[in-house]
């Protein structure tokens, strides 16, 4: 449990290092991206650090169980963000083709496919893409304790999982 801690604290703190954001601190109850339906905790800080403890991020896991949300976003930076995912099932794969995302498991285990071919590809309004499933790519179990980093550009998702979350750090990598 505590190197999940230190996992977690240094890739936020890592992130926060490298990326910088327009956007002011705006604490308070969580809100709406623009367009995204997804929620919101704060604006990314330009002046500060925002720390995220084991027991606040446990606290967000169980209040998102009870409203049902398969997502939350800790930090919105626009051109990066930092996102808890929480399946407690598979979901349909996706490709992201401008940005990389760097998974930091917290709880559970699921089987991660990347690579490969959308089935069925439809793209949506903010320019991913999903499908019905992956053909071909690579499949993997993952697990609490690990790491992944994805690329802008290939297809991936969780294809068995009974419950599964993780820290979900997106940044955009092309123009």
């Amino acid at each position: 449990m505590r190197s999940l801690s230190i996992i977690a604290i240094v890739s936020l703190g890592l992130v926060a290092a490298a990326l910088s954001s327009e956007a002011r601190l705006r604490a308070g109850a969580p809100q709406q991206a623009s367009g995204s339906g997804v929620n919101v905790r704060m604006q990314a800080p330009v002046d500060q650090a925002a720390d995220f403890p084991l027991a606040d991020l446990q606290a967000t896991y169980k209040d998102m169980d009870l409203k049902k949300l398969l997502t939350m976003r800790l930090v919105e930076g626009g051109k990066y963000n930092v996102n808890i995912r929480r399946l407690t099932s598979p979901e349909r794969p996706l490709v992201h083709p401008k940005t990389a995302d760097v998974w930091v498991v917290t709880e559970g285990s699921g089987t991660l496919a990347t690579g490969g071919e959308l089935v069925d590809r439809t793209r949506s309004a903010n320019g991913d893409f999903s499908g019905s499933s992956i053909r071909g790519g690579v499949e993997r179990v993952i697990k609490s304790g690990d790491v992944v980093f994805i690329p802008a550009g290939l297809s991936h998702g969780v294809k068995e999982t009974t419950g599964i979350t993780w820290l979900n750090i997106r940044f955009d990598t092309k123009e």
